[in-house]
Formats: structure tokens, sequence, C-alpha cells
């Protein structure tokens, strides 16, 4: 049996609809459905259990007999709202859960995929896997980094499959109960359906009107790049998922506008309380990604706005 946590958010609902398609239907989803938005994820689904991560917690933590059945995790759930400040609430989602579950699945020697982000590296250009590059400027950030130390200082400790993947800025359908924190991609063509424009930040951080740059990756190879690993279960370690090539918010936002045949770009002010706090440029280092043996070419900025509109429309 393999568990999704986050099964029925943006990346754990593709993740599970894509282990359907290789005939993989023993799925247990274990998510909060507080957001009854992200029920629509799961419709074309086949899973045998839905679990509320609360509920899930407490299996785990008294190690109820369903845990006997659980041969692989997918840690995909989590807060990922980078604006949140509670610093209790956010350690407790993203840091106690993810330590109990992982040494649940050591005990076990259970293979544990989870899901970590580029927002551990902060302000930064040096994109590389390295304790050097890394100074997360947020508490969503803090709260991953300190799982990513964590897994780190067991290394030693650790004989089953333990991967984590710092997602970069990920895009594709399925991210409306997202909200704010959905993609750029999703705010523009809501904003060209109501405004008939979409709205850019000016220059800011050295950089020119439009011209901040962040490296957008399309779902479909996130997925790819986890099952990958649960394919090569000798591979461990902590891993950069993005395409490697930064591009322009412009350059996203042309993309919209080109396959949408309409609107028009309206730079607003860059807000001062981001001005610390805004990550201006990304770019995932794959030396390590590639060394490990994943060769698949990513998804081309183009390509995935033009799948994910038509998937929408």
């Amino acid at each position: 049996m393999i568990v999704v946590t986050g099964g029925a958010g943006f990346i754990g609902s593709h993740l599970v609809l894509e282990l359907n398609k290789t005939g993989t239907n023993k799925i247990v989803v274990v998510d909060n459905l507080k957001n009854k938005e992200k029920n629509k994820n799961l419709i074309e689904a086949k899973i045998v259990d839905y679990i509320d991560k609360i509920d899930f917690l407490k299996l785990i933590e008294k190690r109820d007999p369903f845990c006997e059945d659980i041969d692989f995790v997918f840690h995909q759930g989590a807060c990922t709202v980078t604006t949140e400040w509670d610093g209790r609430y956010m350690l407790e989602n993203n840091f106690r859960y993810s330590k109990v579950l992982l040494n649940f699945c050591l005990e076990r020697s259970i293979p544990f995929i989870y899901a970590s982000s580029a927002a551990v590296y902060g302000i930064n250009s040096n994109f590389a896997e390295k304790r050097k590059n890394e100074g997360p400027v947020n508490i969503y950030g803090y709260s991953k980094w300190l799982f990513d130390q964590y897994v780190r200082s067991l290394k030693n400790k650790i004989k089953s499959q333990v991967v984590g993947l710092r997602y970069f800025n990920v895009f594709g359908p399925g991210e409306a109960h997202k909200n704010n924190m959905a993609s750029v991609v999703y705010h523009f063509d809501n904003q060209i359906n109501e405004m008939g424009e979409l709205k850019l930040f000016k220059g800011s951080h050295g950089y020119a009107d439009g011209e901040q740059r962040r490296d957008f990756i399309f779902v479909d190879d996130v997925i790819k790049v986890n099952l990958w690993m649960m394919n090569n279960s000798n591979i461990s370690g902590i891993y950069n998922v993005g395409t490697g090539k930064a591009h322009s918010f412009n350059d996203i936002a042309n993309a919209v506008i080109k396959r949408r045949e309409t609107g028009r770009i309206k730079y607003i002010p860059f807000p001062k309380e981001l001005e610390e706090s805004y990550q201006s440029y990304t770019e995932a280092n794959l030396e390590n990604l590639r060394t490990a043996g994943y060769k698949k070419e990513f998804i081309g900025l183009d390509e995935g706005v033009i799948a994910y509109l038509d998937a929408i429309y």
C-alpha cells in the first residue's frame, strides 16, 4: 500500500493519478479537506481509502495495525503558505509531522520521498544542494530547511531510501484551491479574464520591470522525478527539482498572453513588505539530479503554459 500525504492537493493529486496510470490503485490519500475545493482533484482518482491528516498522525504515533500494510510513503503534505508567520503552526505542520512520519518509515525500512522547497535557499545566487547556499527568509522556508537538516543529521543511520525533493516554482492544472499560493500562470489567466491585463512588479533588486527571474517547472515533470526516484530505490539524498533554466516574469506573462490571444501587461510598484524576503532569482542546479541518473528533459516554459491553459479550457 502506498501512502500519499497531501494527496488531495496540487502535486499530491497529480501523483495519485499518475500512479493509477501505472496500474497502482492501492493508494491511501492523507489530507485535510477543510478546503472543500481540493476534493475536485480526486474525483477521477482510484484509491482504497482517504484519511484525515490528524487521524493519520494518531495511527502512526500509536503504530496502529493499519500501519502494517504501508509499503511506500510519498510525503507531499505541508502548509505551503509562504506568507504565514505563525511559527508554531508552521513547524507543527511541516517539521514535527514530517519527523514522526520519517521515523516510522526508518523503523520499518519503508521508502520515504518527501517534498522540500527552493525556499530553503532564500536570497541567493547559487542553488546547489549545499549548506553554505541555504538561508531561508520566511518561516515556511525555515520549516522545510529544518527538516532537511534533520534528515542530514541521520545520514549515517539511514538504511532505507529517503529522498528530499526541493521543488522550484511548480505550475499546472489542479492548483485553484491554493488561492494566493497558486502559480503566476493561474493568476495571470484570472487577471486577463477579469481585467484584460495582468500585473507584474516594477523593477526591484537590480532587475528591470518584470525581469525578476524564477525557475518555473511544469507539474508533470515534478511527478516524473518522484516516480523515477520510486523506481530507483538505491538512491537517497536531497535533490533540486526545477528545469535548471530561469525565466523572467515577462517571459511567462507573454506566454500566457500568446496562448490566450488577448491581454496586456501592467507594471505595479514592488511591495515594500517583500523587499527583504523576496526571491528575485532562482535557478535549480541540476548537477546532483543528473549525476544520480535522471536524464529526462524538462518541458519548456511555452509548452507547459499551453498544456496548462488547454487543460482548463
